[in-house]
């Protein structure tokens, strides 16, 4: 007995340690709001309440409007003194922004006059990242919180960047959840769905739905009819395997369709908007059945509340509802097994949906208690509807860390432009860009890229602002290429890896002075870590997003440089066009010294001769339409995803998440010429890691030429014999070469140049594609004498 007692683990249990976003995460009675750049937020504050305010980028100055219940303007509420007009906020109200209309209705609620109201004026263009100022109310009031910003001058790199706000309350209420967010717009109705029930509802065609998940984690069941069949008594409702067949997805997967059908093929709603990304599509709303077989019977379940909901249309119940199971996180695995985690959604994540003809709704708040569906605690759903007259962009949200705030999918600010020549949009990287266009399609770009002159936007590629007197020291540390041999004026092409050796983002450094730099890569999370970086160190510099500030269309193709002649304007003590070398760049000007200004660069991503037009988005539309007036003569096309897909291919240059991710390194992404380890004077990160690596290689980004027009895809498999050994990352069927060709990561073993391989279809081994290695990874142009010339 006494050997059992000493083997008991004394004391009570541990709590499961768990890592959680912050919103999840925060102390009771904290809450925090982020202040986008160009952006402000309006919250009410009580006596007692503290305000801190985080200039997260630096540099970023920052308006405080502080008002009264009755709306007066009062900074002494907060024990602060205005000095002077709310000019930045007032320039922001009367932008046409729709993002926001929500402030506008908060301040039109209060009575607040911004026109004559004097702010609080915080931080300067020399201040540092992360400093903060705080303030304490003295008595109930709103708080206004602006983060103003003007077209950015090239030169200066004065980027709006966003504010972090936290407001820790003096009283802690004892509601328990988050507060609804402000509406899109004023709603037609605002129904409550209390946990464990189920709302039926009408919505008129045209009009929207906003589907809410109010705490976050918590699955809701959407069904739905046509409005005209029900009276007909037809009770035909959303089908989810019509639906997915229609839309082209024979296998389910997370996320969601674009229309949702009856079984009839009708449409029923179309998706706007989606801030949470993750959803199962294609499971039955839950039923006392699974309820009775997992051991609680007479357990509530959605079936029953859709039915209870439901009856007042006259609906004949069911034991169990096809629906879409908005926010519920499921998959499927390689045996087909579906599995549940908890959801992804936040508190305030929503989906916006569009009905295309009258419809009867139904959302349920699922009660499931029993697993992980809604995070081990069923919560409330909030619907909102909204008039057809309305009008909301189609956007999902994307987050660069999983503590940063959801941004939903923009336009850039050549989408018009674009426009005018397809519909056929697709999500890139948080921005909608052309896939192809409708004249004539993506192998007729191709050839006007590498015959003529193509003109593509490439606005979603991220660019950061590096500045001050270590801005130098840190690019030299956290990018592999020597930046202390970067000319003023030039351009480098780098890469930047974690300490393992593995690749966070390929791109572009430009230096615009001593202590100027500019990051352009395809990776927001890359100015996060370089940010990261210098605090670390505790440098003095400035890591500042400029991305909205900076739009890019490019310019590719032989007779780019005729083109774009006529169309630049430079400065004595700067370049003139002609003398642009590769991998060089300017300020410039339109036409003339007065002209709209603009950078250019002699860069590209297609292998061919060109350039690239960065510009603020209010000139996108006058720079594009003097590209295209002047192009006409020289057979300019625009150019979309799938061509630009192509030539890059062709060319052999690598794309994210394809041909690199953080588990390979610029050796095994075929970019090792950007990790100078003998002759750059400094360290940076990731070089020891980057040497071993080099001695001891494992795999290399080889070309292949494919024998057989069947398609190939990135992740088949390759094998020689029974034995895997390696896999496709970018393949195409090349116009110019007439051959299938690919970009593939092979074991060095079987690496050299004309190795015979096989590409595997089906499972790899029942059908397969005869290839052979090429010398060079670029099937086109291995040498870039194009872009060189």
């Amino acid at each position: 007995m006494r050997d059992e007692i000493l083997n008991i683990r004394p004391g009570p249990p541990k709590p499961s340690a768990i890592y959680e976003p912050r919103v999840f995460s925060l102390p009771a009675g904290t809450e925090r709001y982020v202040v986008e750049a160009c952006g402000a937020v309006l919250v009410p504050i009580s006596a007692g309440d503290k305000i801190t305010v985080i200039n997260d980028e630096g540099g970023q100055p920052c308006e405080l409007l502080v008002c009264d219940p009755k709306g007066v303007v009062d900074p002494s509420i907060v024990g602060a003194t205005a000095q002077g007009p709310a000019l930045g906020l007032q320039s922001l109200l009367e932008s046409s922004d729709r993002s926001l209309r929500g402030l506008r209705m908060g301040l039109n609620a209060r009575n607040i006059d911004v026109a004559s109201a004097h702010a609080v004026h915080l931080f300067e263009a020399t201040t540092p990242a992360k400093t903060e100022a705080s303030f304490t109310a003295q008595r109930d009031g709103c708080v206004v919180i602006a983060a103003p910003g003007g077209i950015m001058d090239f030169e200066t790199q004065n980027t709006a960047t966003p504010l972090t706000v936290t407001i820790k309350r003096a009283v802690i209420k004892p509601r328990v959840g988050f507060a609804l967010p402000t509406p899109l717009a004023d709603p037609l109705q605002d129904i409550r769905v209390y946990t464990q029930t189920a709302e039926a509802y009408f919505v008129k065609a045209g009009d929207y739905i906003q589907i809410l998940d109010v705490d976050g984690r918590q699955c809701t069941d959407f069904e739905c009819f046509s409005a005209r069949k029900l009276d007909e008594g037809i009770e035909h409702a959303l089908d989810v395997t019509t639906t997915r067949t229609l839309m082209g997805h024979a296998y389910p997967m997370p996320g969601l369709h674009a229309k949702y059908y009856d079984q009839e093929m009708v449409p029923l709603v179309e998706v706007i908007q989606d801030t949470c990304g993750r959803h199962d599509a294609f499971a039955m709303a839950c039923a006392s059945k699974y309820y009775d077989d997992i051991g609680y019977p007479g357990h509530a379940n959605c079936s029953d509340n859709f039915n209870a909901a439901l009856a007042e249309y006259g609906v004949t119940g069911r034991p169990g509802w096809m629906a879409i199971n908005f926010f519920f996180n499921t998959r499927i695995d390689d045996h087909g097994v579906m599995y549940a985690d908890e959801p992804w959604s936040r508190p305030g994540d929503y989906v916006l949906l569009r009905a295309l003809t009258d419809i009867v709704c139904v959302s349920s708040a699922c009660p499931d208690d029993t697993t992980a569906a809604n995070g081990w605690n069923p919560t409330d759903i909030h619907v909102r509807t909204y008039s057809g007259k309305e009008t909301f962009q189609k956007s999902i949200a994307t987050r660069a860390t999983p503590n940063s705030e959801p941004k939903m999918t923009k336009q850039t600010g050549f989408h018009e432009c674009f426009a005018k020549h397809t519909r056929n949009f697709v999500e890139y990287n948080g921005y909608w860009l052309p896939n192809c266009f409708a004249d004539a399609g993506p192998i007729a770009e191709y050839h006007a890229c590498r015959q003529d002159v193509a003109i593509m936007d490439l606005s979603p590629l991220r660019k950061f602002e590096i500045t001050g007197p270590d801005a130098e020291a840190l690019c030299q540390y956290v990018f592999t290429r020597n930046m202390k041999t970067l000319p003023l004026g030039g351009v480098v092409y780098t890469a930047m890896c974690y300490e393992h050796g593995g690749m966070i983002d390929d791109g572009t450094v430009f230096r615009l002075g001593r202590d100027n730099f500019r990051w352009i890569g395809g990776s927001e999370y890359g100015g996060e870590w370089i940010r990261e970086q210098a605090e670390k160190l505790g440098l003095k510099v400035l890591v500042r997003s400029s991305t909205d500030q900076l739009h890019n269309v490019a310019v590719q193709g032989p007779k780019s440089r005729d083109l774009l002649r006529d169309l630049v304007w430079t400065a004595p003590h700067n370049p003139e066009f002609d003398q642009l070398a590769w991998f060089r760049f300017t300020p410039a000007r339109l036409r003339n010294e007065a002209g709209t200004p603009f950078v250019i660069s002699r860069t590209g991503y297609t292998g061919e001769l060109g350039y690239e037009v960065m510009c603020h988005p209010k000139h996108c539309t006058e720079i594009f339409d003097a590209i295209w007036g002047a192009g006409q003569e020289y057979g300019l096309r625009p150019m979309g995803l799938e061509a630009l897909d192509m030539v890059r291919i062709e060319a052999g240059l690598i794309f994210a998440d394809y041909d690199f991710s953080d588990q390979t390194d610029p050796f095994e992404a075929g970019i090792g010429f950007t990790v100078p380890l003998k002759s750059k004077p400094d360290d940076f990160i990731g070089r020891d890691a980057l040497i071993r690596r080099k001695e001891h290689p494992m795999r290399k980004l080889v070309g292949l030429d494919i024998g057989s027009e069947v398609e190939v895809g990135h992740g088949d498999c390759i094998h020689i014999g029974r034995a895997q050994i390696g896999e496709v990352t970018s393949s195409m069927r090349s116009p110019l070469l007439g051959k299938n060709i690919a970009m593939a990561r092979i074991d060095v073993v079987h690496a050299a140049a004309g190795t015979e391989v096989e590409i595997g279809k089906l499972d790899g081994h029942q059908k397969r594609l005869p290839a052979v290695i090429r010398p060079d990874l670029a099937g086109y142009d291995p040498q870039k004498e194009k872009p060189r010339s």
